[in-house]
């Protein structure tokens, strides 16, 4: 079991669900990020991915879309992404994640990469266009220096194909609440929840849900179904619209 699983199920004997947020390093920028992670980390939030960003995030819907390539328009850079990083996880002591897409990591270096996240104590990594056939040697790394590969399920993935990514995750399962990219509202419908239950046969890993997470109404309808409930683009309109001081009480709210 990966220390980011263990930890994860070690605060689910605290919490009826956990709450994972997610942020574009430099948007606005890095300064206003630092700000948005201690009000998140003030209000309770459980985790926080780090979006490194990526010119061309195909996972992502339009705000997030936008974002990354504001923050890249605004000159931020990978080790600039990286430095931030081994500032804020020095601070916070709850487990952070990078979420980026693999062409990040290659041209960085993946074995460097690994080394130098390893050595700021980031936890884990999403990448969302790396599926386990072509990432042998990347799942090597994550092995190797202790990072969670976290994998994803989608409700088009089959049984079949669920198994056979769960055998390359570790740390958690992120499942994809809807067909489509990030941002638009999801609907927890009794086909939602039969997802779900595939979801939970196929891996004993904890199940994070994210993709359309709103509000706390959706934070409850996931309570005893998933272990993580992740909301992202919400938090970005958020700060857009009233800054980094409305995203403690959001986050409160939520539970």
């Amino acid at each position: 079991m990966s220390t980011l699983q263990s930890d994860i199920r070690a605060a689910r004997e605290r919490k009826e669900i956990l709450l994972m947020t997610h942020l574009v390093l430099g948007y606005p920028s890095l300064e206003v990020n630092r700000e948005v992670i201690r009000r998140m980390v003030g209000g309770g939030v459980d985790l926080i991915e780090m979006q490194i960003p990526f010119s061309e995030p195909v996972a992502d819907g339009p705000v997030i879309s936008r974002a990354c390539q504001e923050a890249i328009a605004g000159g931020v850079t990978v080790r600039e992404c990286l430095d931030f990083a081994t500032e804020v996880t020095a601070e916070h002591s709850i487990p952070f994640l990078f979420m980026t897409y693999f062409n990040i990591i290659y041209k960085y270096g993946p074995e460097a990469f690994f080394e130098r996240t390893k050595s700021m104590g980031i936890r884990g990594f999403i990448v969302p266009d790396l599926p386990p056939e072509e990432g042998a040697s990347y799942l090597k790394l994550a092995g190797e220096y202790g990072i969670a590969p976290i994998q994803i399920f989608a409700p088009t993935s089959t049984d079949e194909r669920m198994r056979e990514l769960a055998a390359a995750a570790e740390g958690f399962i992120y499942c994809v609440a809807r067909r489509g990219v990030t941002g638009a509202r999801t609907s927890f419908s009794g086909e939602f929840d039969d997802y779900l239950r595939r979801c939970r046969a196929a891996t004993d890993l904890p199940l994070a849900v994210g993709f359309g997470i709103q509000g706390r109404e959706d934070v409850a309808a996931l309570a005893g179904k998933a272990d993580i409930a992740v909301i992202g683009t919400r938090t970005i309109h958020l700060v857009e619209e009233k800054g980094p001081g409305a995203v403690g009480p959001f986050i409160a709210s939520l539970r």
